[in-house]
């Protein structure tokens, strides 16, 4: 888009802006975050679950690894596709499901209250592969002999898993948290192939919002400054995460 007026030097204006007159960073922002959080704790949890249990040795073992890896290696804008299409309220899936179990239809990607929390599930779909396939790496280093030791003690599983394989586990899981949260704050993909932001706001995040000042308002200087503010937040945040790993290091 051309413009007949040079670009004007604001020095901070667009941060002052951003920060303290804007009405729709700030809700984009917690977003943001309510995402992440929501993303990270189910896909953390059923990660590390999935791992132990993918860890021992069953008929049909590596099959089914390489089944549940699947989703993992598909598309973001053809697995939202395909999820608008589970979540559509009148003929969709997830709806017939629910009937089936005899629970009320849901309102899923119309409603401002479900639609993040909706988005978040099909993330958790998609990546809790990634958690388990880390995870699976870390179990593999594990020596054997503390869980021999262990047996000879007579310690339950849950002890086994509380006092040997979690703490041993710590930092691959902080690592597989690092990544996840990383790429979890800067989703895009996924959330405007199903939403687009809507509906209103409410699955607007900061990635989305900069697009959306980027290129359809053409504020390319404003944008500029929600995505420096963008990194600035991924950079500490991934800070926090390591300070967190290396901690878990030392006591081990």
């Amino acid at each position: 888009m051309s413009s007949l007026e040079p670009p004007r030097w604001v020095f901070l204006d667009n941060f002052k802006e951003l920060l303290f007159e804007d009405p729709r960073f700030w809700p984009a922002f917690f977003r943001t975050f309510y995402f992440t959080a929501l993303a990270l704790v189910f896909q953390t949890v059923l990660g590390v679950a999935i791992a132990v249990l993918f860890n021992r040795k069953f008929r049909g073992n590596q099959l089914i690894k390489t089944l549940f890896l699947l989703p993992m290696v598909s598309t973001p804008v053809a697995v939202g596709l395909v999820w608008l299409l589970i979540f559509e309220p009148s003929i969709g899936f997830a709806n017939e499901f629910l009937s089936y179990l005899g629970i009320d239809p849901q309102l899923w990607l119309a409603s401002p209250t479900q639609a993040l929390p909706a988005i978040a599930l099909v993330d958790t779909w998609q990546w809790t592969p990634m958690i388990t396939l880390i995870t699976l790496a870390g179990l593999s280093q594990i020596p054997g002999e503390y869980y021999e030791a262990a047996a000879v003690d007579g310690a339950n599983s849950w002890q086994v898993f509380w006092k040997i394989t979690f703490p041993l586990l710590l930092p691959t899981i902080f690592a597989a948290v690092l990544l996840r949260a990383i790429d979890a704050i800067k989703q895009f993909d996924l959330i405007y192939a199903m939403t687009q932001g809507g509906p209103g706001y409410a699955t607007e995040t900061l990635n989305i919002y900069g697009f959306v000042n980027g290129f359809q308002y053409f504020r390319l200087g404003y944008t500029s400054s929600i995505l420096v503010l963008f990194f600035m937040i991924v950079l500490g945040f991934s800070s926090l995460i390591i300070i967190l790993r290396k901690k878990t290091e030392v006591t081990l």
